[in-house]
């Protein structure tokens, strides 16, 4: 494992990636950002001079690029696939937003791509990188709530522009693959994988071609289950809760915790709640480190972004069968991928 930085290009200039992903690349000490592409010279151009790093016109011209050795892609969903796997064959390793695509046998195809050639790809989940999941699983399995029973979450936006990619079915719009990765994420973080859909439902608010608030229900092997929700119109709100058989912990933000507030986790045992006051953690700058440590270290595949693909497709069939607005829902996701 080598103490040189990760040099890492961006292709696209997404809202995520000007926000979020580039202050935190441009900030950590182990990436060096050498460039930054769009098919709109005009757009890379300011937000290369910002960050400190080339422009390129082209994302076929950023992965030419001898110096990249790792690029990060913000695209709208339906458009990872064929980058995320135009930059595997490249050479380079990948980190991609979520969804890392729209279908699970082609997630699969790409995580097989990647380590038949020595390559890292993650999915830029990166609420899995706070610590304040870790202590709410200690609680748990130190039976500070008894034997767990059910879990819920949630994660709702409200309304964007009416032009925004969430609505367009063609780009892999809609509020399953938008939020409603958040709380599939979490159910499989805290219960595991092998969870069976017991129902779903994606329904399309009016002259909508996409989903834009979802329900789904699940199960463990062991009888847990999860009621989990989502949506693009609603008032904003993200949070989770593991109730057992003595008591509840509640995380609210689970999903958004601001890098410089301390977050508090809830925990009644059945006497009353107790906040639990954490130290403020990064979420992002700790993905940023994992996915170098991984690159570096020729880490195999993300079991988990598998799990969850899976997942995914399997709440899209359940939600299929559901109803009208169900069936404009998952068909939305389809042509989007």
């Amino acid at each position: 494992m080598t103490d040189r930085p990760l040099r890492l290009g961006v292709i696209g200039c997404a809202d995520i990636a000007v926000r979020r992903m580039l202050p935190a690349f441009a900030a950590s000490p182990e990436v060096e950002l050498v460039a930054v592409a769009s098919r709109d010279g005009r757009r890379a151009g300011p937000t290369a001079e910002r960050f400190g790093c080339r422009a390129v016109h082209g994302y076929h011209r950023l992965l030419e690029l001898d110096e990249v050795e790792a690029v990060y892609v913000p695209l709208p969903a339906a458009l990872h696939a064929h980058w995320v796997e135009a930059a595997l064959r490249a050479g380079r390793h990948v980190l991609a937003e979520k969804p890392l695509t729209t279908e699970a046998a082609r997630t699969r195809a790409l995580a097989a791509l990647a380590h038949e050639r020595g390559l890292v790809l993650r999915e830029n989940v990166m609420f899995v990188h706070h610590r304040q999941h870790e202590v709410v699983r200690r609680l748990v399995e130190d039976g500070a709530i008894g034997r767990l029973r059910f879990f819920q979450a949630s994660f709702a936006v409200p309304a964007r522009a009416e032009d925004d990619i969430r609505y367009d079915a063609a780009l892999g719009g809609g509020a399953l693959w938008d939020v409603g990765v958040y709380p599939l994420r979490a159910a499989l973080h805290f219960l595991g994988a092998g969870l069976d859909v017991v129902g779903a439902r994606l329904s399309a608010g009016a002259g909508r071609s996409v989903d834009t608030s979802g329900a789904v229900l699940l199960a463990s092997a062991e009888g847990v289950a999860a009621q989990l929700s989502f949506g693009l119109e609603h008032a904003y709100g993200n949070a989770y809760e593991l109730w057992g058989s003595r008591g509840r912990i509640t995380v609210q933000r689970a999903f958004t915790p601001p890098a410089d507030r301390p977050p508090q986790v809830l925990v009644d045992r059945g006497s009353g709640p107790e906040e639990i006051l954490l130290d403020p953690d990064d979420q992002v700058a700790n993905t940023v480190t994992a996915f170098v440590h991984a690159a570096r270290t020729g880490a195999g595949p993300d079991q988990a972004c598998l799990d969850q693909a899976e997942l995914l497709d399997r709440v899209r069939r359940a939600a299929s069968g559901a109803g009208t607005d169900a069936g404009i829902g998952a068909g939305a996701g389809r042509r989007g991928s």
